[in-house]
């Protein structure tokens, strides 16, 4: 149950450590608790660990440290703005929380500014007299430490720029973002809640305080909420919509009281932008996105519009072999399941519109959602009435000859389905 609906403390938490400030922050923390402990590390141990060092042998080695440490935290934190900037102009802006949250990245910088601190405390702490010999020799073996650390770190974050932010690391990161969301909702598809039902005359609506998107719910909150109140709660703005004086949050059933109403409102998270977390249609818009831009007469490369389609294809072929969940975990509460046809058309509408005049684009579209038809011959008639739309928008703009090729590119695959005659144009 934890893997579908986590709840508002663990989901906060989780969203925090992805925050990179976070992380560097331990890091720091860390590198002093080290530095400091020097001291006391050496009374506790049952042996004497000192050794003979060269004068200014460890101040050496952290002034190094921590010239070094500055320049390079200085450059890593360069190239992942740099990183950031490129994926929002040369892919789509909604990538860069998937960028910012990578993990690489940020522990190359979190080691890079732990290392930093380290030096300062020590080159301070020495300077003082703070340690004895046997603490300035535990000093020099964590000094060493720290720099085998930060050159196998460098190492790695020097590979990792090679592709980081780049249009096939960006693809790839969205279209992980985005299986996830959808298998998650195609095994759980109302988050182990009831399915929705027609909400009752009498409900009371709860609206949010603020108008934004709805980017977590805790059902398991809810379901906690309508058992101590003897409510039923219908949820209405489900991850990825729009809260508003329109739409509300939900319904609950009964005379429900202002607790009851500001605990529901509670367990919604409503924020000024998307998120993955549960918002299955986001991902698929994303890289939508991505592939819609490629296809502007001012970038023109049809090949990553290409590539997204084929993300898109793994993507929903995840989705619909993933096993339907029948146990329902809160009886209590309501949620409407996402639709396939409101997905399909997301994901390939936008690139069967913009890239209605490319017949390389067209001709794999065709065979995507043919193939998806054939994955999941119950759904064959959804993705058959994307591909006829497809269809019909190329022959308004391709000439004879190419609407020949697709023609016959159209038949072959579709002719390949368990479903025939699902698609007809």
């Amino acid at each position: 149950m934890a893997t579908r609906t986590r709840g508002a403390l663990a989901s906060f938490f989780l969203r925090l450590g992805s925050r990179v400030w976070v992380r560097a922050a331990i890091f720091t923390v860390i590198a002093i608790v080290v530095a400091l402990a020097a001291r006391f590390i050496g009374p506790l141990l049952p042996f004497s660990f000192s050794f003979s060092l060269g004068d200014g042998a460890v101040d050496s080695l952290l002034q190094i440290i921590a010239t070094a440490m500055l320049t390079v935290s200085t450059f890593s934190v360069t190239a992942m703005v740099t990183a950031f900037s490129s994926a929002t102009t040369t892919a789509t802006p909604r990538s860069t929380q998937l960028l910012i949250a990578d993990p690489t990245s940020q522990n190359a910088v979190s080691t890079f500014v732990g290392a930093f601190a380290f030096s300062l405390v020590g080159i301070v702490a020495l300077s003082t007299g703070y340690y004895e010999q046997q603490g300035r020799s535990i000093l020099f073996v964590a000094t060493l430490v720290i720099i085998a650390i930060v050159v196998v770190t460098l190492l790695r974050w020097i590979s990792h720029l090679s592709t980081f932010g780049r249009m096939a690391d960006v693809i790839d990161r969205v279209e992980k973002a985005a299986a996830l969301s959808l298998e998650l909702h195609a095994e759980y598809p109302t988050l182990g809640a009831r399915a929705a039902v027609p909400v009752p005359v009498d409900a009371v609506a709860v609206h949010a305080d603020e108008v934004g998107y709805v980017t977590h719910i805790d059902v398991a909150g809810l379901e906690r909420l309508a058992r101590q109140a003897d409510v039923e709660i219908h949820v209405r703005a489900t991850p990825g919509r729009t809260a508003d004086s329109r739409v509300p949050l939900a319904f609950v059933t009964g005379d429900p009281g202002h607790d009851v109403i500001a605990g529901v409102v509670r367990a919604f998270r409503v924020e000024h932008h998307r998120t993955y977390e549960q918002d299955p249609r986001f991902g698929v818009i994303a890289l939508a996105e991505i592939g819609t831009r490629a296809l502007s007469p001012a970038t023109n490369d049809p090949g990553t519009a290409i590539d997204v389609i084929a993300a898109l294809q793994r993507v929903f072929s995840r989705a619909l072999t993933t096993e339907r969940a029948e146990d329902i975990d809160h009886d209590h509460v309501f949620v409407p399941a996402p639709q396939l046809p409101d997905l399909v058309a997301d994901a390939f509408r936008p690139l069967a519109r913009d890239g209605a005049g490319l017949l390389e684009v067209q001709v794999r579209l065709q065979k995507c959602l043919a193939s998806l038809a054939a994955s999941s011959p119950r759904d064959a008639a959804v993705f058959a009435d994307g591909a006829r739309a497809a269809l019909v928008r190329a022959h308004r703009e391709l000439a004879r000859a190419d609407r020949a090729v697709l023609d016959a590119a159209v038949a072959t695959a579709w002719a390949a389905t368990p479903r025939r005659g699902a698609f007809r144009r």
